[in-house]
């Protein structure tokens, strides 16, 4: 059952880092220091978009809207942390 909990914990430390990078790499794109006209760049802008949107909508329908500056990546990752040092440790220690 530990393996379990160790294999959750791991995915959602991807997660975050697939969440901080693609939040970094859309700070580039809209400062104009990454060129979205190349096609890898482009698809690989896409695929991060497409793996982080399903974790962004529910949020991003609860949080006000504050024009261009989206902490819906911000919320996420603090979700995120709860699990995994709150509700993952004390799921852990309840079983045993």
């Amino acid at each position: 059952m530990i393996a379990l909990f160790q294999i959750i914990d791991l995915l959602l430390r991807v997660l975050s880092w697939i969440i901080i990078i693609q939040a970094v790499l859309s700070w580039l794109v809209a400062f104009n220091v990454i060129n979205v006209h190349n096609d890898l760049v482009r698809q690989f802008l896409q695929g991060l978009d497409r793996m982080t949107e399903p974790l962004y909508r529910p949020i991003r329908r609860i949080l006000p809207d504050f024009g261009s500056l989206d902490l819906s990546p911000l919320v996420v990752l603090l979700l995120i942390q709860i699990v995994r040092s709150i509700i993952l440790p004390n799921l852990i220690a309840s079983l045993y």
